[in-house]
């Protein structure tokens, strides 16, 4: 594995997102100095919490699965996931409903999902079931260290006995078609593939090795932590300023100052200058590339997934919700179309709607229930959207269609904290409008993903969601491991 280029035993991190301060655990587990920068007052990046008039909402990622991985990030400096969070497994982890005025909860207990599965659509799917869950797991067993958890100096890095493993297992074929060899009823397929978006993908497209993200969500448990998402990252900051990392936070950095190919020192917008040895920059990536003042050398431009709109709220009425219900369109198929290829936005919405209140009640600091609805919409590069005309009259949309599906009164009983629309992420500076960054395409994947090691400076590693592994929590905590590692060797 390549490393950078001379010493590093100064490091600065730029991004206290959670790439960035897993980076910065394992940099100082292996006894480097750091000092992390965030341009915010707050760290968590895109897992982040804002407060409305005393309500926690978490204004980014709800979804935590793979909570080994955080153990892991604060093993690297001593210390315990029990000691730094409380941990809630989620179940069901989700409840789905379906246009036809079913409803399905996706437990990640074999037994209590196949259970559900045979009440639901009989012992045939039950026992299909049972059977994906395995291939699922086959998939994760043979991907985890090889492919997800690794860092990759060329595709030649491909060449492993693992990989004709993956190929057996149907990791190149396609996701939907797979998941369709288990599962006939079609609304069940939907709670095992849903996840591709995620990845910025079209179930029926994803190639089969995307299953892995299905693996987290229905396999490896989905977790809400005490006090909010944004919980995780004043966690992992308060591990990294007691391992004597200097966390400075309200601290831009404008330039890195460059001797040939080797960054000496990080210019902060207020004229500070802090001398390293090397940088790890875990920005979004168009950022990351605007500090180095250089970009990928790439035969094809890169291409970003979906994004999507999305409603912070509250309100004193209590609906059929649990923590996670997603309402299912009944055009599946014509959505992805819609928003990936199209750039329309949805004509028969799904939307995600996140009730945390029913987990932590003590989020809503004045009492009642804090509830989100996420609505995948077009990046700003495959849609024109006025979103400044559309905002308004599509949120009301929203709550129309949630109303149709069951939450009677709906829009009249919500206050609306904020509206995020795919121009907001682009006026907060995520590329083409989208929070989920660079989709996960064969061609933006594995080794061919852009790397973490820059060409035009030495010493410089980036770390994110727009390097590898990719998108969520596991692998943006993964990117920190291997970030740090492309300093430190494994």
């Amino acid at each position: 594995m390549r490393t950078i280029d001379g010493p590093a035993d100064h490091v600065v991190v730029i991004g206290a997102g959670l790439a960035g301060l897993s980076a910065t655990l394992h940099l100082l587990g292996s006894g480097r100095r750091v000092t992390l920068l965030e341009q915010a007052d707050t760290p968590g990046g895109r897992a982040g919490q804002q407060s409305f008039d005393g309500n926690a909402v978490d204004t980014g990622a709800s979804v935590l699965t793979m909570p080994e991985l955080l153990d892991e990030a604060f093993a690297a400096v001593g210390e315990t996931l029990e000691k730094n969070l409380r941990l809630t497994r989620l179940d069901p982890a989700y409840q789905a409903r379906f246009a036809d005025g079913s409803s399905l909860a996706l437990h990640t207990d074999g037994d209590a999902m196949e259970a559900e599965i045979r009440a639901f659509a009989g012992a045939r799917e039950a026992a299909g079931y049972r059977a994906l869950r395995r291939w699922l797991s086959e998939l994760y067993a043979v991907q985890k260290d090889r492919f997800i958890g690794a860092n990759f100096d060329s595709p030649l890095d491909l060449a492993h006995p693992a990989l004709a493993k993956l190929a057996a297992l149907g990791g190149f074929g396609k996701l939907g078609p797979r998941v369709g060899r288990y599962l006939l009823d079609e609304r069940v397929r939907r709670l095992f593939t849903f996840q591709a978006l995620y990845a910025g993908l079209d179930p029926a497209s994803a190639i089969g090795a995307y299953g892995v993200i299905s693996y987290m969500d229905t396999v490896g448990g989905v977790y809400y932590p005490e006090g909010g998402m944004g919980e995780i990252g004043r966690a992992l900051t308060g591990a990294a300023a007691r391992a004597g990392a200097d966390v400075r936070f309200g601290t831009e950095a404008a330039w890195l100052e460059r001797v040939n190919s080797r960054v000496r020192a990080v210019r902060t917008r207020s004229g500070e200058r802090i001398a390293c040895d090397a940088v790890v920059l875990a920005t979004e990536l168009s950022s990351a590339y605007r500090l180095i003042g250089a970009r990928p050398r790439r035969p094809v431009p890169l291409r970003y997934s979906p994004s999507a709109v999305v409603v912070h709220g509250r309100t004193t009425r209590r609906w059929d919700l649990g923590h996670h219900t997603i309402f299912f369109g009944g055009a599946w198929e014509r959505t992805f179309a819609e928003i990936i290829r199209e750039g329309k936005l949805m004509s028969d919405p799904s939307l995600l709607v996140t009730r945390p209140t029913a987990t932590d009640p003590g989020l809503a600091g004045r009492g009642g229930e804090i509830v989100s609805v996420l609505a995948p919409a077009p990046n700003t590069q495959r849609g024109s959207i006025d979103w400044d005309r559309v905002r308004g009259p599509y949120r009301e949309e929203l709550f129309r269609t949630l109303e149709a599906r069951g939450l009677t009164g709906f829009g009249e009983e919500f206050g609306v904290d904020e509206t995020i629309t795919p121009a907001d992420w682009a006026a907060r500076g995520l590329a083409a409008g989208t929070p989920f960054s660079l989709a996960h395409t064969f061609s933006q994947t594995g080794p061919f993903r852009p790397a973490n090691l820059v060409r035009a400076a030495g010493n410089v590693v980036l770390a994110g969601c727009g390097t590898t592994p990719g998108v969520g929590i596991p692998p943006v905590l993964i990117s920190g491991r291997l970030a740090a590692e492309r300093i430190t060797g494994r």
